[in-house]
């Protein structure tokens, strides 16, 4: 006990002298602020300022996009709606907004459709036409611009030499793409009328085997190969072997 109270006078500086640290520690630290809200307040103040008004303006544009994203949506359906009334010359002019519009997918289906409505009037020209716009925008995504290639060859093919054909076709016209059908049967048309049964024939019969090509393509090629000679057979659903009757009958009459 006496020991206790020996020790108390001896700590009772300690506790002043670590208060009195404590007091002046804190009073470095304010003037250590105020100094920093001097020098960098006006700063800070710009930044969260800068900020603010960043973060305002990016919800706004994105309520400003969602809002267009909207429109662009209505404008579309108003265009299929005509389309399925055969209204075309309404479809048409509900389509020519979407042709500027800044969505890359409502402008390529707003020029696709207006070139398809433009075939279906018999307005060939103009129809190639628009299908060429939207293959050489190179901005939009690439299925539209494939499948408005192929339209337009189709549009053309009457009047394409050959080789333009096999020339724009062939890097569709390979297993696995998603226009092998379409692409692949003008190559191969091209390869006859430019004398390379070789090439013809077996392309021919890989469309017939191909079953992620339409039926209707499929069915054609099936002939064609077996009119070029090839041994082409076709997979039905109980996987049985089907080969196209009279096939050396037909290879003569296409030499006759």
């Amino acid at each position: 006990m006496a020991k206790d109270k020996d020790q108390a006078p001896e700590e009772q500086p300690d506790r002043q002298e670590q208060v009195f640290l404590r007091e002046v520690d804190e009073a470095v630290r304010e003037d250590q602020l105020k100094n920093f809200a001097a020098r960098y307040g006006l700063w800070i103040v710009a930044a969260i300022v800068i900020g603010l008004g960043s973060l305002a303006g990016w919800i706004f544009w994105q309520n400003s996009q969602n809002e267009d994203a909207g429109l662009r949506s209505e404008e579309y359906v108003a265009a299929i709606d005509s389309i399925r009334q055969n209204n075309l010359d309404g479809a048409a002019t509900a389509l020519e907004p979407l042709t500027e519009a800044t969505q890359d997918g409502y402008r390529a289906a707003a020029l696709l459709l207006q070139a398809n409505i433009a075939l279906e009037k018999n307005d060939s020209k103009k129809a190639i036409a628009g299908y060429a716009k939207l293959v050489a925008d190179e901005s939009l995504p690439k299925p539209f611009r494939d499948l408005a290639l192929v339209r337009q060859t189709a549009a053309e093919f009457d009047t394409l030499k050959p080789q333009q054909v096999v020339d724009r076709l062939k890097p569709l016209a390979v297993p696995g793409n998603a226009w092998f059908g379409s692409a692949g049967e003008m190559v191969a048309l091209a390869y006859l009328n430019m004398n390379k049964s070789d090439l013809a024939g077996p392309l021919f019969a890989q469309l017939a085997k191909d079953e992620g090509v339409p039926a209707t393509i499929r069915s054609r090629a099936l002939q064609m190969a077996g009119v070029e000679g090839i041994d082409a057979v076709e997979l039905d659903g109980d996987d049985k072997k089907v080969t196209p009757p009279n096939t050396g009958a037909a290879k003569g009459e296409a030499k006759e």
